[in-house]
């Protein structure tokens, strides 16, 4: 359980820091953000079977994996109200490599703390 809070919380600041980099992502309040992270957590728990596959990935050259996270930050963005994605799908990728690289280097920081 506590892992998932961490996850959540790691992706929150991921969240946060997306939308202070100019990559066209808004969000009314931190609230939002949270709730945007909760649901992009969620979606991506039902469907990383396949979008986190190693046998896929190495089949796509990771295509599936940036297309995958593209779509679920897109569905993240059009599920909760006040987090937008101003330039549409672009913003969308960018969010999604965004959430792929500040993660991986977040959740580095902390596998060498705890």
């Amino acid at each position: 359980m506590t892992g998932l809070i961490i996850t959540w919380i790691v992706t929150t600041i991921t969240f946060i820091i997306l939308t202070k980099l100019p990559t066209g992502i808004e969000s009314e309040s931190f609230g939002k953000t949270a709730i945007a992270a909760l649901v992009f957590g969620l979606l991506n728990g039902l469907t990383g079977w396949f979008i986190n596959s190693l046998f896929i990935n190495v089949l796509s050259l990771g295509l599936v994996f940036l297309i995958g996270n593209t779509i679920l930050f897109g569905l993240a963005a059009l599920l909760v109200p006040g987090f937008r994605l101003r330039w549409g799908i672009i913003s969308a990728l960018l969010g999604g490599l965004g959430v792929a690289v500040i993660n991986g280097i977040l959740f580095k920081i902390l596998a060498g703390v705890l």
